[in-house]
């Protein structure tokens, strides 16, 4: 089957490449030249485990191509919408403005028969809106919501652990344990693989398929939020939170999973998804429903403010004292740093006087074009000498393994915050080190 995949970000990217291993024909288009050129050569345009390896393997199969050229969408039979919806830069709800120029791309190079598909985050009741215009074409449309994590969006996609199809709800027909919708043999013709490895499969309407996606992170947001709450209440009456959460995650109703205190959650989901999603239920009539994801942004916010503070009182006066960042990126595995905590308490560090000097497997890039003032060094040795306190913001493998009696004779001041809660507390202090976690004894 050819397919186009329109928007080749995280998303997209991944996508494409994933499908022509599958032995799609694949066409992936984007409006980035630099972009297209990259991914054209074989270099993915950020950082993913697994992505440069992929998209090798897709090029020698000669069945993925990268355009800027929009006619070569033509004669795909399915097109993949998956360009980014950011956050509005006037409020929390989502900007679905890549979303409307890429239908608008597509419409025109639609053939009767064509099945469209969501596979953006959106607002409740966006394809319903959508469907009219495609249907315009004589084609259909289909809402197919991703679940990918950065850092394993590869394994995510060729090994998803579950398929969500949304459709026009009057167009569902359910027949015993099967369901019929116009579209539907497409969509199981590109999941073929997994179908067929028995990934479970949701076939529902259009809104329902895409509450999904923010349902689900509006979950696992306010799991990691209720956990730093716990830590907050463990800071000030002794209490340990990392103990608490291995106690109430043998709950099985709970589970241990996103029950890591730390310092907050970040990227480009979690954050702008919670807020469209309130955002959303405002326009909707039914803000009470969602008030609670208000509370568990601004517990999250405050995780950051904490660290900061936590800082002022170890080392008093913040000007000119000298304070290293360990990890820039929002998560391991990754260089984004969109919203990234990490990134977020370095300026503010900075913006306070301090001198801070930040490093980062990966993520150096993309930070320093959004935070020049910092110091940023690439080695991590060269990183801790002479640091007069040590925060681990990112939880790479590299930081978790860091010998602390060898770091120790890098630093001016032993002195640590762990503001993931991940290094082994007793060694650390064995070495020396003055060991603050967040919500541990």
């Amino acid at each position: 089957m050819k397919i186009s995949v329109i928007g080749c970000g995280y998303l997209g990217a991944v996508h494409a490449a994933a499908m022509a291993t599958l032995g799609h024909e694949v066409v992936g288009l984007d409006v980035d030249p630099e972009k297209i050129a990259a991914l054209s050569a074989g270099r993915a345009p950020f950082f993913e485990p697994g992505l440069p390896e992929l998209l090798a393997e897709a090029g020698a199969t000669g069945k993925l191509r990268f355009t800027i050229d929009p006619e070569l969408l033509r004669g795909a039979r399915v097109h993949f919408l998956a360009v980014g919806t950011p956050q509005a830069a006037d409020g929390g709800a989502a900007d679905l403005s890549y979303l409307h120029a890429a239908l608008a791309t597509l419409l025109p190079r639609l053939s009767p028969g064509d099945l469209v598909v969501g596979k953006s985050t959106v607002p409740v009741g966006t394809a319903e809106t959508l469907r009219a215009r495609v249907r315009e074409r004589g084609a259909e449309l289909a809402w197919n919501p991703e679940f990918l994590r950065e850092g394993f969006a590869v394994q995510d996609t060729l090994r998803p652990d579950r398929l969500v199809y949304g459709f026009a709800a009057e167009t569902l027909v359910r027949e015993g344990d099967g369901v019929r919708a116009p579209g539907i043999e497409l969509l199981n013709e590109v999941y073929a693989d997994a179908l067929a490895a028995h990934t479970p499969l949701v076939v529902t309407d259009f809104a329902t398929a895409e509450l999904v996606k923010v349902a689900a992170n509006a979950f696992l947001a306010t799991k990691i939020s209720f956990i730093n709450a716990m830590a907050e209440i463990a800071d000030v009456t002794g209490a340990d939170v990392s103990d608490l959460a291995v106690a109430i995650g043998h709950d099985e109703r709970i589970g241990s999973r996103f029950l890591r205190a730390g310092i907050g959650f970040g990227g480009g989901c979690l954050p702008k998804d919670i807020r469209a999603f309130s955002a959303r239920a405002e326009e909707l009539g039914v803000g009470d429903s969602l008030g609670f994801l208000a509370e568990v942004d601004r517990v999250n916010l405050r995780r950051r403010d904490l660290v900061v503070d936590r800082v002022a009182s170890i080392l008093g006066d913040l000007d000119g004292r000298r304070v290293t960042v360990l990890g820039l990126a929002f998560k391991p595995d990754s260089d984004d740093v969109r919203d990234s905590p990490a990134l977020d308490i370095a300026t503010r560090l900075a913006a306070r006087g301090a001198l801070v000097t930040a490093t980062d497997p990966q993520a150096i890039p993309t930070a320093s074009r959004l935070a020049p003032r910092l110091n940023y060094v690439g080695d991590t040795s060269a990183a801790l000498a002479g640091a007069e306190i040590v925060l681990l913001l990112t939880e790479w493998s590299e930081y978790r393994t860091l010998d602390p009696v060898a770091a120790a004779t890098l630093v001016d001041t032993p002195i640590v915050i762990d503001g993931r809660n991940c290094l082994d507390r007793s060694a650390w202090r064995g070495a020396g080190w003055a060991y603050h976690g967040l919500g541990r004894r």
